[in-house]
């Protein structure tokens, strides 16, 4: 696979699947959810429950400002000039390539969480949690200045400003307490010891585009720093513009074997404030902590200047001899050539974070009917570049005491969204299956084709 392709793979998971989840939110005013912990730490149930290994809880989940449906177009050609109903937005024929990209920054990210194994009991005065979770989360930023000039909309200089792809991975064990304080409030915590399985990062700065003749002249500071066992790029010889040299820019990759690449410490911190029999107000501060990755595989660009012969449209859907994979590899040369990286040798250990979440809630009971809960809750990701909030409004309702859900509103960075939560709880048995975000339209590979969607679903013995 060359280098680049991994930056086309995690965009591609971002789209189909970020790599970190924060739980299912719509459920944070459910009482009888018994993954509530997860949002924030001083939430306890009451009942003790096991987790179905690998079925407990199952969160993914996908945000940005684009979708498929924006990178994969109709074929204005199909079927007169060609068999292929399906294109790229880099199709020269069609009429609004850039349709439904923002004019500032394109985003996407995705979420992964699945707890291998989990448990919450009473004992030690409180209620305790253990989990042992793989999580995952990958993003991608893209200016509309590189989308434009990868159309080519016109001759002349593009101002594409800075692209960056970032992706990691790890498996944590997560142990947490909470208590009453008083009959009014409820403290917990949790912390968390992170096992490293990777984690990669791409720059591109003040990205600079000139047309010189038939090729476009490049200005950009380049470089990506991978942290995964076995690890190391691979290598082609190239020429300088000049003529008078060559250098060798990476174009492959090699990964001799897989396992821990890192070791980190993070905690979840968490209090509930009920003043009375009506109101509840909640606040969680999540994953504050760090990985720290054993080696840094180096890469970037030799000259801040150098040639591109430009991004080229490719099928979506071909026949058998032009694969999906095929084409990507197609894309990734020209991502190879556009990134031009040098192989830096491996740098070192590096510390990365996690990306902090602050949860805010507040829910009020209907008095005459307290089967009924309405909540608001904020919850803001503090991650690098890709930050982003929500304030989500629910509805909750325990029509019986083994049976209760609701349904949610939420508008925040990447637009609005509708979710619910359905929980099942008779003796000896807890589902629960919702979405922050309803997935809508599928592929037919199966992947949403707006960015914002969700499915969250979990399988526990109550006792």
């Amino acid at each position: 696979m060359k280098s680049s392709k991994y930056i086309i793979a995690a965009f591609l998971l971002s789209l189909g699947q970020q790599v970190c989840a924060q739980g299912l939110r719509t459920g944070y005013f459910t009482d009888d959810y018994s993954y509530r912990h997860e949002d924030n730490p001083a939430f306890a149930n009451d009942y003790n429950y096991v987790s179905i290994p690998a079925l407990g809880n199952i969160n993914v989940s996908t945000m940005g400002n684009f979708g498929l449906k924006d990178v994969v177009r109709d074929n204005p050609q199909y079927p007169s000039e060609s068999d292929k109903k399906k294109t790229s937005f880099l199709n020269p024929y069609l009429v609004d390539p850039l349709k439904g990209f923002s004019k500032g920054n394109n985003t996407v990210g995705s979420e992964v969480s699945v707890a291998i194994l989990g448990a919450g009991f009473k004992a030690f005065g409180g209620y305790n949690t253990v989990t042992v979770n793989l999580r995952a989360d990958a993003n991608v930023k893209v200016p509309y200045e590189l989308l434009r000039f990868a159309v080519n909309a016109g001759n002349g200089v593009y101002d594409i400003g800075d692209i960056s792809a970032d992706a990691q991975s790890w498996a944590e064990l997560a142990l947490g307490h909470s208590r009453e304080i008083n009959k009014q409030w409820r403290v917990g915590a949790k912390l968390k010891f992170l096992f490293g399985l990777g984690n990669a990062s791409a720059r591109m700065e003040n990205v600079k585009a000139q047309l010189e003749g038939d090729t476009w002249r490049i200005q950009a500071q380049a470089h990506t720093d991978v942290s995964m066992k076995g690890f190391q790029y691979k290598s082609e010889t190239k020429q300088y513009d000049a003529s008078d040299g060559t250098y060798q820019r990476v174009n492959d990759v090699d990964v001799d074997g897989y396992g821990l690449s890192g070791f980190g410490l993070a905690t979840d911190l968490g209090a509930v404030f009920t003043p009375n029999d009506a109101w509840q107000f909640s606040a969680a501060v999540k994953d504050l902590g760090f990985i720290h990755w054993s080696n840094d595989c180096y890469a970037e660009n030799p000259s801040s200047s150098f040639t591109f012969d430009g991004f080229h449209d490719m099928d979506v859907k071909g026949s058998q001899a032009n694969t999906m994979d095929k084409q990507g590899d197609k894309y990734s040369d020209q991502l190879s050539q556009f990134a031009n990286l040098q192989d830096q040798g491996d740098r070192g250990g590096r510390t990365t974070a996690l990306g902090m979440t602050v949860n805010l809630g507040a829910s009020y009971t209907l008095p005459s009917y307290k089967k009924m809960k309405f909540g608001v809750l904020s919850s803001t990701r503090f991650i690098s570049k890709y930050t982003r909030t929500e304030l989500r409004a629910s509805a909750n309702w325990t029509p019986l005491a083994w049976l209760d859900g609701g349904v949610s509103l939420a508008g925040g960075t990447y637009g609005m969204g509708c979710g619910w939560i359905l929980n099942v709880h008779p003796a000896g048995v807890n589902f629960f299956i919702g979405m922050d975000h309803l997935i809508g339209k599928l592929s037919k590979e199966y992947i949403p084709l707006s960015s914002n969607a969700s499915l969250t679903m979990g399988l526990s013995v109550k006792f």
